[in-house]
C-alpha cells in the first residue's frame, strides 16, 4: 500500500507562524477532524501536544476520546452533549440542549451567516435561558465565518454581526466565557491578537487558499504521499495500458505500476489531462482501484507534496485532497 509522510519540521514552523501572529500558542486549538484532515489523527495529536498545543478541536466524541490524553481541551463540534471535564461540546440548534446531559460543558454556535449550523441570532435569548434551566455549563459562544478565504467583504460583515452578538451575550449576563469565529483563513487576513481563540486547521497542514492578492504566512505543506513499485514492463509503442486502454504508448517505454488507486482515495481525476505527480511524471492511463501506471523504474515515487497544488490539477481544494486519503495508509513522521 502508499506511504504517508508527515515532516514533523513544517508542522512545528506553521504552527510557530500562527502563535507569533496571534500572540501565543495558547490561544490555538488545532482542528484534528476527519483524521486530521487527513494527516492521522493519533500523529498529529502527539505533534501538536509535543509543540505545546493544549486544546484541540474534533467533529465528535469518539474522535475526542482517541486523542484525549493529548490535550487539556477539546471542542466537539457535532454529537450529544455529555458531562466530560475535558470536553465542550457545540450546542448547533435549540434541540441540541434539550438533548444535553445535566452538567455538561457547551459552546453556544450562533449563525452570523454562514446559514449551516447555529442558532439564529433571533433564538439567543431563548438559547442562553434554556441552558442556564438545563444547567447546562457555557463555556464559550461561537459562529463560523462564510466568505473568509475569498476575495470579498463579507469577513468584515460577518464580524461585525459577531461583535454585535457578543455585546448581547455580554448584557444579558453571561461573563467568564470565551468568544470565538476565526478560522486559518480568518486568522490570516485580520489581526488575530485580541481573539479569544483560534480554531486553525487547514493552515496548521501547511496551506492557504487565500486569493494571491492577500499578503499570507509562508507555510509548508506538512503531507507527502508516496507510492511503491509493484511490476515494471517494456511495452511497444502502440501498446494500450490500464481499463479501457485509453493511455496509447507514443514510443517504446518502461513502464512500472505502482501501489496507489481510488480505493486508497485517490481521485481518479480525467484521462484526457491526466494528473501529473509531484516528481513530473503523469499518470498513463487511467487510475486503478488499486494502482497507477507511470512511466518510471523508480522503487518509489511521490505522488504530491503539495495539496494545494495538487488540488488545481483535478479542480478541487487541498482539504478534499487530504482529507480522502485512506485511513489504512500507514503514516509516518519524518
Amino acid at each position: 500500500m502508499a506511504l504517508i509522510k508527515i515532516n514533523r519540521e513544517h508542522f512545528f514552523h506553521n504552527l510557530e507562524q500562527f502563535s507569533i501572529k496571534c500572540g501565543s500558542i495558547d490561544k490555538i486549538a488545532v482542528v484534528l477532524k476527519d483524521n486530521a484532515y487527513g494527516h492521522g489523527i493519533d500523529i498529529m495529536a502527539k505533534l501538536s501536544a509535543e509543540f505545546g498545543v493544549t486544546q484541540a478541536v474534533v467533529r465528535d466524541y469518539s474522535e475526542a476520546k482517541e486523542i484525549k490524553e493529548y490535550f487539556e481541551h477539546i471542542l466537539i463540534l457535532g454529537d450529544k452533549a455529555v458531562v466530560d471535564s475535558s470536553c465542550s461540546f457545540v450546542i448547533n440548534s435549540l434541540d441540541d440542549i434539550y438533548l444535553a446531559q445535566k452538567g455538561s460543558i457547551v459552546e453556544l454556535k450562533v449563525d452570523t451567516g454562514m446559514h449551516r449550523n447555529g442558532i439564529s441570532i433571533d433564538e439567543l435569548e431563548v438559547a442562553l435561558k434554556l441552558i442556564s434551566k438545563k444547567e447546562l455549563i457555557l463555556k464559550g459562544v461561537m459562529s463560523h465565518n462564510r466568505s473568509a478565504d475569498e476575495l470579498s467583504s463579507e469577513l468584515f460583515w460577518q464580524q461585525k454581526q459577531f461583535a454585535q452578538l457578543k455585546s448581547r451575550v455580554k448584557e444579558m449576563g453571561f461573563s467568564n466565557i470565551r468568544f470565538h469565529s476565526f478560522n486559518s483563513a480568518s486568522a490570516l487576513r485580520l489581526d488575530c491578537k485580541s481573539e479569544d481563540l483560534i480554531r486553525l486547521g487547514i493552515g496548521a497542514y501547511g496551506y492557504s487558499e487565500l486569493p494571491s492578492i492577500y499578503d499570507s504566512l509562508k507555510l509548508k505543506p506538512v503531507l507527502s504521499l508516496w507510492a511503491k513499485r509493484v511490476a515494471t514492463r517494456k511495452v511497444k509503442r502502440g501498446a494500450r495500458v490500464g481499463y479501457g486502454g485509453e493511455f496509447i504508448a507514443p514510443r517504446d517505454m518502461i513502464i512500472s505500476t505502482y501501489d496507489l488507486g481510488y480505493g486508497d482515495g485517490w481521485m481518479r481525476s480525467n484521462s484526457f489531462k491526466p494528473f501529473i505527480t509531484a516528481e513530473g511524471l503523469p499518470i498513463l492511463g487511467r487510475v486503478s482501484m488499486d494502482y497507477i501506471s507511470l512511466e518510471s523504474q523508480k522503487d518509489e515515487v511521490c505522488i504530491m507534496d503539495n495539496a494545494l497544488n495538487s488540488s488545481k490539477q483535478i479542480g478541487t481544494i487541498s482539504y478534499e485532497m487530504t482529507t480522502q486519503l485512506s485511513k489504512d495508509i500507514k503514516r509516518v513522521v519524518v
